[in-house]
């Protein structure tokens, strides 16, 4: 058994598979993958690993094995799904996730070829366990699947409390202890026991406040949007692999994009925090749907059409287009008079949340600073967007587009 100190759970004992598992070339790369990304740039403490992710889920699957009575060899499964979860993950964790899908289509719970040779076989063999019943687990593939990838996964749980921790701010706390103690199998489904209405709605308020605070703070979706662009340039221009890529950590792509010419600048910009700024910052009311469910190819071509528009380089446009929001936790079952009820369809609070996340929603537009005025007003136009008049920047003044209330 390994005994180690968590910044979260405190004392976590590894053993079993799991603690044999630790010292794999796989999951100690993890050590070097950040699991905010870039966030670290709005938060200096959010400096925390998928390594420390990693261990804080597999204490919760354990201890949720536990109150469920499950042992043996499922239990061994689980526990080691829940250490390898996020091998898959890309530097920069969800990142460039999106731009080695487009040229590997993985994401990153597609672990089967990662499983399958190497020191993570090895351990897996000499357990009595098959890789493939691990890689189904961490796609969320079975019913045990659910406890690390599912509506109310362990994952979920832990990367909340951490989040929250690492950034200094108070909304992710919650209840992990009864969540984990009230965790139940109905009928093949992963619910909450009797009297929880409350456990779920406080899960699904803490992603809420999470989301636009940390997630989604426009600093951070501004530097994601710069990486990916850099990370774009640099395999479209060498001979990089997205395949190579993805086994990178957060210093191997760091030191690959200052050596390459084309994403060089901004993979500068990005390590002395002299980023783009705000030329457009719009409300999910005033974007076209056309706009709204944009592919990559689509978006890479408005940013050309506002580079042409506002005469700057191609590399002076950066748009940022977010999907239709959702709300995947309000599905979640819970038992309610023995009956299991999905929570959007007991709960008020949900209702509430999903307008806000709509209200929450914005579309960007970046640029450098000397070209947000030109940038912002050609986007006006090449994207249609609704503006009453009033084009609003960071560098102009506050308006319909954008709430300035922490600009920088």
């Amino acid at each position: 058994m390994t005994t180690i100190k968590d910044s979260v759970h405190d004392h976590i004992e590894v053993e079993g598979v799991a603690a044999a598992l630790l010292d794999t070339p796989p999951v100690q790369r993890l050590r070097n993958v950040k699991q905010l990304g870039t966030v670290h740039l709005v938060y200096p403490s959010a400096n925390h690993t998928r390594f420390e992710h990693s261990l804080g889920v597999y204490h919760l699957a354990d201890r949720a094995l536990g109150h469920l009575g499950i042992a043996g060899k499922r239990a061994e499964r689980v526990r080691a799904a829940a250490i390898l979860h996020d091998i898959g993950h890309c530097p920069f964790s969800h990142n460039v996730e999106g731009v080695v899908e487009r040229h590997t289509g993985k994401r990153h719970d597609d672990v089967d070829d990662l499983l399958a040779s190497g020191r993570v076989a090895d351990v897996l063999a000499a357990h009595d366990i098959d890789p493939e019943t691990i890689a189904d687990l961490v796609a969320g593939e079975g019913e045990l699947a659910q406890l690390v990838a599912g509506e109310l996964d362990v994952d979920r749980m832990d990367y909340l409390v951490r989040d929250a921790h690492h950034t200094g701010v108070p909304y992710g706390t919650i209840d992990t202890g009864r969540l984990v103690r009230e965790l139940t199998f109905i009928d093949g489904d992963l619910v909450l026991g009797e009297g929880n209405v409350q456990t779920a709605e406080s899960l699904l308020l803490a992603r809420a406040l999470m989301n636009p605070t940390v997630y989604s703070h426009h600093v951070a979706r501004i530097s994601k949007s710069m990486l990916r662009r850099a990370t774009e340039d640099f395999l479209a221009e060498t001979d990089a692999t997205a395949s190579g890529l993805r086994r990178m950590d957060d210093h191997d792509l760091v030191v690959a994009l200052r050596s390459h010419d084309g994403a060089g600048d901004i993979a500068r910009r990005l390590s002395e925090r002299d980023l783009y700024k705000r030329a457009v910052w719009a409300e999910l009311g005033d974007v076209d749907e056309a706009v709204v469910g944009a592919d990559h190819e689509t978006v890479r071509d408005f940013e050309r059409d506002i580079a042409a528009d506002a005469s700057v380089p191609e590399s002076s446009v950066v748009v940022d287009v977010q999907g239709e929001p959702s709300m995947r936790e309000s599905s979640t079952g819970v038992l309610v008079n023995g009956e299991v009820r999905r929570l959007h369809e007991q709960s008020t609070l949900v209702n509430a949340l999903r307008l806000a996340q709509r209200e929450q929603w914005r579309l960007g537009v970046y640029a450098p600073a000397e070209h947000v005025e030109a940038v912002g007003q050609a986007a006006e136009r090449v994207l249609g967007l609704e503006t009453e008049g009033a084009l609003v920047s960071e560098v102009s003044t506050p308006g319909r587009y954008a709430s300035l209330q922490d600009f920088e």
